[in-house]
């Protein structure tokens, strides 16, 4: 199935029968060191909910921790002191979206960063909504991976102040954060995309922004503009299980 799109003044085409997902399955990637992904039967009395073991359905349990288990989508909740569900801030699914590969920068104490002039030469001079880091060097090592106390890559401040500046409201990468693993809970880039200094969601916080952690995107798919359809499941929670998915936008002529 073909649509076409008006995006900006411009008029672009895609195949919906042709997405391409870039999403990591809950229990291959660990973070922050979280249990593990869990599934397991519920048992009650003699009804033990497997088919294998002899019930007439599946009917399992499911042990999760979002932030740590896969990808994820995160509203400003993840660093609110009310509760803040992200289907609640949430309210559109689909994005025009500008994938970019940007190479780490290694600083001097071996930190590995997206830095703002990596990240300023790898972006068109227009930036839509939502914007999609791959970063470089990749390799599906990324999809079964625990970076629990590894120091994984993170952006560095002056990045994430040239995504706001950019009005980017929807952040995915393929990083567990967009913050140091160890950071002493400052969480500046956090604080930044979100526009909140502060514990509390005030006058000018970004309510209805988003960031993803933990995509994957193959090689296969090449930087540039994509149709995003961000698909979350209605879960009182700051951050939940996600499954972002690409349909490449061809412009016409």
């Amino acid at each position: 199935m073909k649509i076409n799109l008006h995006i900006n003044g411009s008029s672009y085409s895609t195949d919906l029968s042709l997405p391409l997902d870039i999403s990591i399955s809950a229990g291959r990637v660990k973070c922050f060191r979280a249990p593990d992904f869990a599934v397991k039967p519920v048992e009650a009395g003699r009804f033990i909910g497997s088919v294998k073991q002899g019930a007439p359905v599946n009917f399992f349990n499911m042990h999760i921790n979002p932030h740590g288990n896969g990808t994820h989508t995160e509203c400003l909740g993840h660093i609110t002191e009310t509760h803040e569900p992200i289907h609640q801030l949430l309210k559109s699914y689909h994005f025009p979206a500008q994938l970019v590969s940007v190479p780490l920068k290694t600083l001097e104490n071996g930190d590995q960063v997206i830095s703002s002039e990596a990240l300023q030469s790898a972006c068109p001079d227009t930036l839509h909504e939502a914007l999609i880091l791959r970063t470089l060097p990749n390799s599906d090592d990324k999809t079964h991976k625990d970076y629990s106390d590894t120091n994984p890559p993170y952006l560095q401040e002056d990045a994430m102040r040239f995504i706001v500046e950019k009005g980017v409201q929807h952040l995915l990468l393929d990083l567990p954060s967009v913050d140091r693993e160890e950071d002493g809970g400052k969480l500046i880039c956090h604080r930044l995309f979100w526009n909140m200094p502060g514990n509390t969601a005030s006058v000018g916080a970004r309510m209805q922004c988003t960031i993803t952690e933990l995509i994957f995107v193959p090689d296969v798919i090449k930087d540039g503009l994509y149709l995003l359809n961000l698909q979350i499941p209605t879960l009182p929670l700051d951050a939940v299980p996600s499954r972002p998915v690409l349909y490449l936008l061809t412009e016409d002529a």
